[in-house]
C-alpha cells in the first residue's frame, strides 16, 4: 500500500510538470511565417480610391466628358457679350494648350444670356493652331446664340487630329445685340489673364477688325489686348 501511493503521488507530479511545460512552450510557438517570440506585424491599411500620396487633384475634362478645356466650368462667371461696335467683326482668341493628341469635333460654348431681339449673322467659332493657320470652323453659330442659354457643343465643320502644342480658339461675332443681354460663360478675367505672356502666345486677344468670316490665317504676332482691357472676360471653352 505504501509502495501505491509513492507511484501516484510521483505519477501526478510528473503530469503537473509536463502540464507546465507545454504552457511554456505554447507561449514561444513561432507565428505562422515569423519567428519565435516575435510579434505578428499589423495588418497594411486597405487603400481605398488610391494612393494617398496622390492627394486631390480637382476636376478634370474627363469627369465631364470632355477631352480638354481653357478651365474648370464650374469657376466660369458670365461676361457682357459688350456691343456690336465694341466686339462686332474682331476676331476674339482664347489659347488653350493640349498636352495629348485628340480628334477635335466639336467647341463647347458657355452661353449665359440670350438677346431675344439680337440680330445675328456671320457669327463663328474656330481653331488656330500655333502657327495662326485656322484647322476648323464652325457654320455660323448666329441660330444657336439665339438659343437656350446653357452650355452647348458646337460642331466643326470636319473634326481634325490635334497633335499636342499650342491652339486659339477663335470666336467672331457680328450683327446687333443688347450689351447686357447677349452674354457668355467666363473667367470674368481680362488684363490678368495675360500674365507673364506676349504676341504671339497671348492667352486672350483679339486680332483684326471687319471680318464677316474666320480667314484662312491671322498674324499672332498682332494679337491686341486693347479690347480685352475694357472687361472683355475670358471666355469658356470645351473640347469634345
Amino acid at each position: 500500500m505504501r509502495t501505491r501511493t509513492i507511484t501516484a503521488t510521483t505519477a501526478k507530479g510528473l503530469l503537473g510538470a509536463l502540464t507546465a511545460l507545454f504552457l511554456v512552450a505554447g507561449c514561444t510557438t513561432p507565428a505562422e511565417g515569423g519567428h519565435a517570440g516575435a510579434t505578428p506585424s499589423a495588418p497594411a491599411p486597405a487603400q481605398g480610391g488610391g494612393s494617398a500620396s496622390e492627394g486631390y487633384q480637382g476636376p478634370r475634362p474627363q469627369d465631364q466628358n470632355l477631352l480638354a478645356w481653357t478651365g474648370d466650368p464650374n469657376d466660369a462667371g458670365h461676361v457682357t457679350a459688350q456691343s456690336a461696335a465694341g466686339v462686332g467683326g474682331r476676331v476674339t482668341l482664347v489659347r488653350i494648350v493640349l498636352r495629348e493628341q485628340i480628334t477635335w469635333s466639336d467647341i463647347w460654348l458657355g452661353l449665359a444670356g440670350v438677346d431675344p431681339g439680337a440680330q445675328l449673322a456671320n457669327c463663328y467659332l474656330g481653331v488656330y493652331d500655333g502657327a495662326g493657320t485656322l484647322r476648323a470652323a464652325t457654320s455660323d453659330i448666329s441660330p444657336q446664340l439665339m438659343g437656350e442659354a446653357v452650355a452647348k457643343p458646337l460642331p466643326l465643320g470636319k473634326p481634325f487630329t490635334a497633335a499636342p502644342g499650342t491652339y486659339f480658339i477663335a470666336l467672331l461675332l457680328n450683327g446687333n445685340w443688347t450689351t447686357n443681354a447677349l452674354t457668355l460663360k467666363s473667367t470674368g478675367a481680362g488684363i490678368s489673364v495675360n500674365a507673364g505672356l506676349a504676341p504671339p502666345k497671348l492667352r486672350y486677344s483679339t486680332v483684326l477688325t471687319g471680318q464677316s468670316a474666320l480667314p484662312a490665317s491671322v498674324n499672332l504676332a498682332e494679337q491686341s489686348t486693347s479690347t480685352i482691357n475694357t472687361g472683355w472676360g475670358s471666355q469658356w471653352y470645351g473640347i469634345s
